[in-house]
């Protein structure tokens, strides 16, 4: 794999921090601010819309400039959003901040899927960018519990003030290792648009949404799920998100591996399992011991699916990736959200804190039933390009004299 590869994960990895790391720092900012804890709420939503509407909007402007020069401007905007939150004076000034890092989130993934690809064989894509998301997943292993243990002891603006470093080490990186790749000819908008009319490519938008949805279902509620059922002292959430982030890691370097040989099968096998998994939760999450290895499984399951998808993505749009590829990154957090605001519904409907599991389950299923669809659909297609089997020869008269 090549060095560049570690710049784009230095990156990832200080975007992944500042995406999540702010989940733990909320009573700090709260209190700060003196606003409530659902209105510092909004620094997370706020965030995630910002991925939504900023990944397609900044891969818009990219296309006239080279992508390691987009890259690089993006890594910038970073910078400035996690200043601008460590500074701010008042509450509306940091969501502006937060907004303004997560301008480069989904853009970032984006651009740096394709660069990712291009740097390798064929063969080897998924693996290459699996090793970019590494960084979003190492992240919640070293990046947020570390992040989180220094806003606490020395203040959450020293946070983002460390998270900004993370940004301008990304810059250099990439300024130093990634290679200069000439800008894409005849790129027009128009023709990026023109991938969103491809059926594969909206089913695979739409599996992102449902399957990553079904994993944040159970994750945005393990805080109360797991003091309140499983019977975890709230001091024991913080190595419980580690061991999530573990299987983050293990499960994105699997996918990486296996969805460059069997791309589908790979998705059926972790949609699958990762919806059997979720529904299981219900009764797991009962028991200390037993919810733990389920979380590992839910990380791990969870983003096996992260490079096929985008792989997938990249794969049917690949006459025009770099807008679809950056989309697909912005429905992560769009299931993200939408999984969320369904887990909520179901805890303030009555149904419990384990309630959500359901949710995810059925989001997960969901994302199967459309990757079943998605392949029936290649193979028909499959079929009917392929070239009909020549007539048999006429036999000679020689040889029908002969019979």
């Amino acid at each position: 794999m090549p060095l560049a590869l570690l710049a784009l994960a230095i990156g990832a990895f200080g975007i992944g921090t500042t995406e999540f790391v702010i989940m733990g720092l909320l009573p700090e900012v709260a209190a700060d601010f003196q606003v409530t804890i659902p209105t510092a709420g909004f620094l997370v939503t706020g965030y995630a819309l910002g991925v939504v509407l900023g990944a397609p909007l900044m891969t818009v402007l990219g296309t006239r400039v080279t992508r390691k020069r987009m890259l690089m401007l993006l890594m910038g905007l970073f910078i400035v959003g996690n200043v601008v939150s460590a500074l701010a004076p008042v509450f509306e000034v940091m969501l502006v901040g937060r907004v303004v890092a997560s301008l480069a989130h989904g853009a970032f993934f984006g651009i740096g899927s394709v660069v990712a690809a291009d740097l390798v064989a064929p063969e080897k894509k998924a693996g290459a960018i699996a090793m970019m998301f590494t960084g979003l997943t190492v992240a919640n292993v070293v990046g947020v519990p570390l992040g989180t243990y220094i806003g606490q002891s020395a203040g959450w603006r020293i946070t983002f003030f460390v998270v900004a470093g993370l940004g301008v080490l990304g810059l250099l990186g990439v300024a130093k290792l990634v290679p200069e790749q000439p800008k894409p000819e005849g790129v027009r908008i128009r023709h990026e648009l023109a991938a969103f009319r491809n059926v594969q490519v909206l089913l695979a938008m739409a599996m992102t949404v449902l399957g990553f949805g079904g994993v944040f279902a159970a994750i945005t509620y393990i805080t109360p799920m797991m003091t309140g059922t499983a019977g975890y002292a709230p001091s024991s959430v913080t190595w419980l998100l580690v061991l999530f982030g573990l299987g983050m890691v293990g499960g994105n370097l699997l996918g990486g591996r296996f969805a460059d040989r069997h791309l589908m099968p790979m998705l059926y096998v972790s949609l699958g399992a990762l919806a059997a998994v979720l529904a299981l939760f219900t009764l797991t999450a009962h028991d200390k011991i037993a919810a733990a290895v389920t979380i590992v499984l839910i990380g791990g399951l969870g983003f096996a699916t992260v490079p096929p998808l985008q792989k997938r993505v990249l794969d049917q749009a690949a006459g025009a990736p770099t807008l679809a590829s950056a989309v697909n990154i912005g429905a992560f957090n769009l299931g993200n959200a939408l999984a969320a605001w369904l887990g909520g519904m179901v805890i303030a409907a009555g149904f419990g804190y384990t309630a959500p599991n359901w949710v995810g389950a059925a989001l997960a299923a969901s994302a199967l039933l459309l990757a079943l669809l998605s392949g029936a659909l290649e193979r028909r297609t499959a079929d009917r390009d392929r070239p009909a089997a020549e007539p048999a020869p006429e036999p000679t008269a020689v040889a029908a004299g002969r019979r």
